[in-house]
């Protein structure tokens, strides 16, 4: 070995000098960096050894089996915390074929393999009950496993065991409730099932329990009580979360007098939360966040709580009552109360006592007024702030926490100009309120610092003026979000700068001229939204060249012109593409390479242009499709015979063009079709049968000469056409003034287009 300038591990190779110690005893090669290279099969020889840590030491390949041959060993950690990443899937760089080895270790109390790969072992019913006896700690957590090994039951001495982060999917197994001697068992991030046993009080010397993120059922009050006197008062960490759990809290918290942590958040647990909870005395650390509980909090839950640190409890319906001078007996660094009442309705003065508090969540606490001077003061020592969804009102003055810091403070009715942020917040949100003035002194001011900003939410304020040209030190700004406002003017050139800007939101305001060349700059645009502007000129070729990451493109409601731009389909990613309501012309083209590329794409709307010519047949390869509204065009000829292969298209709207011919047959393989609208076309014919056709109503088929449910015409009649109900109602061909079609067309914009923009927000990277 030899160790690396200026480093403080060891690199290289092993060298296999080491055997000549014949009496070492003692080896500890963890925390290095041994480059990839295998574990040598030569340690395998040096008999005398009874302790070996070879952890996260960046070695790779096959665990030796020669290991095997240390028979006096007492300590094996070869846990690895390193993966690599392969099309985003992560796998460990250690793999095991065979455990048979480990049964040779007789001696074994300390057995660490978490992190490797034991997915491929394909001896499991010859060596899953010849696990070492005396082992008293076992961490498998993280190694691909199925089941349990069942040489574990034969562990009695066994004090510590991690399953955590495998895939194992079974119920819990009765005999590990008989393992009387574990202090800490971790089963977490699994697939267990069934119901948490009342055994579990058979696990008289447990400390730590962790079930958290499965699948297990049970009344929570039972699993409390199923805990002796003897072993809830030695209990010091309880997770539960992340199951299926119910009922209501036991009023015997108190019992479990040495507890630390108590996790029990996302589960069903109802009612109150018991007057008990104020005696856990130890308690540091508290999750009882998205549960069902309802009720009063009041002081007297808190009263023995002296060391309480953590305080995750949103998601309820609880009330918090609090007298004006209550002084809590804690020092909180976090709190986050988030849809919680407060009694009285306003921003607590306890807060002020905190002076530790790092973390404050408090939105939809229906709290009101104006945010006290005292706050601003306070704020500074906080990192995080989140007073959204509240009735606050008034103007907000600076914001300038002591450290890197994210602010919540959108849908309220603050008014005023923006205040000045310190350039250490990197997460800002002062959205759906009443702010109004200018953004100069937001972006200008003191513009030689650089700013820290990645996420910045202005939108839906009335905030007016053109947007300023003073991006140069906010390079950092990965989301920029001022939809819904008054906003006039260009996009300034150096917006361009922002080399990190992945989402960029200006729907719905003023703004116009033509699309900014400097704009393809921000090569790493995935989310660009300028619809509802007035923004005109052709859409520029750039975009497909320059902007390949882009998912969602939405130039809406605009005045572009100009042939549709048929390289779009370069665009590799994209997902939703808007450009409805311009005057955009020429034909729908689609290439070879668009069919085998844009394979993800969801959303399609290019209603409302001029464009011509037939729907291309290429479009049904696009198998992914939920949305395609191509109406108020001047589309001719058939509907693609292959339609029914958009199998999972939910929203189609192919009304007033000029399509002729029969309604194609497979359109009945449509099954999740929930909005349709064909009406106001050529054509003829019998509608196809399908439960989901005949669903829609005669608004999604009148202005043709169609016949069959759910048309009142009778298909014997081969002349037939639509009842002229709209006609007689409306007078002519004027449907577009009738109220349910403007519904119709919104709800169908809506679900096909937001509701998908939402599913593909959650699963951005």
């Amino acid at each position: 070995m030899h160790d690396m300038p200026y480093s403080k591990y060891f690199s290289g190779k092993i060298n296999p000098s080491l055997l000549n110690l014949t009496h070492l005893t003692y080896l500890d090669l963890s925390n290095n960096d041994f480059e990839g290279m295998q574990i040598p099969s030569f340690l395998g020889s040096l008999k005398s050894l009874r302790y070996l840590n070879l952890s996260a030491s960046s070695f790779v390949g096959l665990i030796p089996h020669q290991l095997g041959n240390l028979t006096s060993l007492q300590v094996l950690d070869l846990h690895d915390f390193q993966y690599e990443v392969d099309h985003g899937k992560t796998h460990s760089l250690l793999e095991v074929e065979s455990l048979q080895w480990i049964s040779s270790l007789s001696q074994l109390q300390h057995l660490d393999m978490s992190g490797a790969n034991l997915s491929k072992v394909s001896d499991w019913l010859r060596v899953t009950n010849t696990l070492p006896s005396l082992v008293e700690y076992l961490d498998m957590s993280n190694c691909g496993l199925y089941h349990i090994p069942g040489g574990i039951a034969n562990m009695t001495n066994l004090k510590f065991l991690n399953l955590y982060y495998n895939s194992i999917s079974s119920t819990i197994p009765q005999w590990l409730y008989r393992l009387s001697q574990l202090q800490s068992l971790i089963l977490s991030e699994n697939s267990f099932h069934g119901e948490i046993s009342s055994s579990l009080g058979n696990l008289t010397s447990i400390v730590n329990l962790d079930m958290s993120v499965n699948n297990l059922n049970g009344s929570v009050s039972e699993i409390f009580e199923s805990f002796s006197r003897c072993s809830s008062g030695q209990i010091e960490s309880l997770s539960l979360s992340d199951n299926n759990l119910s009922g209501q809290l036991t009023d015997k918290l108190d019992h479990f007098e040495k507890l630390r942590f108590l996790d029990l958040a996302n589960n069903s647990i109802s009612g109150p939360l018991p007057p008990s909870f104020g005696n856990l005395s130890c308690l540091k650390a508290v999750r009882i966040d998205d549960n069902n509980l309802t009720g009063v909090v009041s002081q007297l839950h808190f009263t023995n709580l002296t060391r309480l640190v953590e305080f995750h409890a949103h998601g309820n319906s609880l009330t918090l009552e609090t007298t004006p001078h209550w002084l809590p007996p804690f020092q909180l660094s976090q709190l986050f109360l988030n849809s919680w009442h407060l009694e009285p309705s306003e921003l607590p003065m306890w807060l002020q006592s905190q002076t530790q508090l790092r973390v404050l969540g408090m939105p939809n606490t229906r709290i009101s007024g104006t945010i006290p001077t005292w706050f601003w003061n306070f704020s500074s020592q906080l990192e995080y702030i989140d007073l959204s969804e509240n009735q606050l009102y008034g103007e907000v003055p600076h914001i300038f926490p002591s450290q890197f810091g994210e602010i919540f403070l959108g849908s309220n009715q603050f008014n005023g100009s923006l205040p000045l942020v310190s350039s250490t917040v990197f997460r800002l949100d002062l959205s759906n309120s009443s702010f109004s003035g200018t953004l100069f002194h937001f972006f200008c001011n003191n513009n030689s610092e650089p700013k820290h900003l990645e996420n910045l939410y202005l939108d839906n304020n009335l905030l007016s003026g053109k947007i300023p040209d003073c991006f140069r030190n906010w390079k950092t700004l990965e989301n920029v979000n001022l939809e819904s406002n008054n906003l006039i003017g260009n996009i300034p050139r150096s917006l361009g700068y922002l080399l990190s800007l992945k989402y960029l939101h200006l729907r719905n305001n003023h703004l116009h001229g033509e699309l900014p060349p400097y704009l393809k700059k921000c090569t790493n645009l995935t989310i660009l939204d300028l619809s509802y502007n007035k923004f005109l000129g052709k859409i520029p070729m750039w975009i497909e060249t320059s902007l390949s990451n882009l998912r969602v493109l939405s130039l809406r409601s605009n005045q572009f012109h100009g042939l549709l731009p048929y390289k779009l389909c370069d665009l590799t990613y994209l997902q939703i593409l808007d450009l409805a309501h311009n005057n955009l012309s020429g034909r729908i083209t689609l290439e070879v390479k668009y069919r085998i590329r844009l394979i993800l794409g969801l959303s399609l709307d290019l209603s409302g242009n001029i464009i011509s010519g037939e729907i291309p047949e290429e479009l049904t390869s696009l198998i992914y499709l939920q949305s395609v509204n191509l109406s108020n065009n001047l589309l001719s000829g058939r509907i693609p015979p292959k339609i029914g292969d958009l199998r999972r298209l939910e929203s189609l709207d192919l009304s007033r063009n000029q399509l002729y011919g029969q309604i194609a047959p497979s359109m009945s393989s449509l099954t999740f079709l929930r909005v349709l609208n064909l009406s106001y076309n050529n054509l003829k014919g019998k509608i196809p049968k399908s439960t989901q056709l005949q669903s829609f109503d005669q608004f999604s088929f009148i202005g043709n000469k169609l016949c069959g449910p759910p048309l009142e015409v009778n298909c014997s009649n081969t002349n037939g056409t639509v009842p002229q109900v709209a006609d007689q109602k409306h007078g002519g061909s004027y449907l577009l003034e009738d109220g349910w079609f403007y519904l119709s067309c919104y709800l169908g914009f809506l679900f096909g287009f937001w509701s998908v923009l939402g599913s593909l927000l959650l699963n951005l990277p």
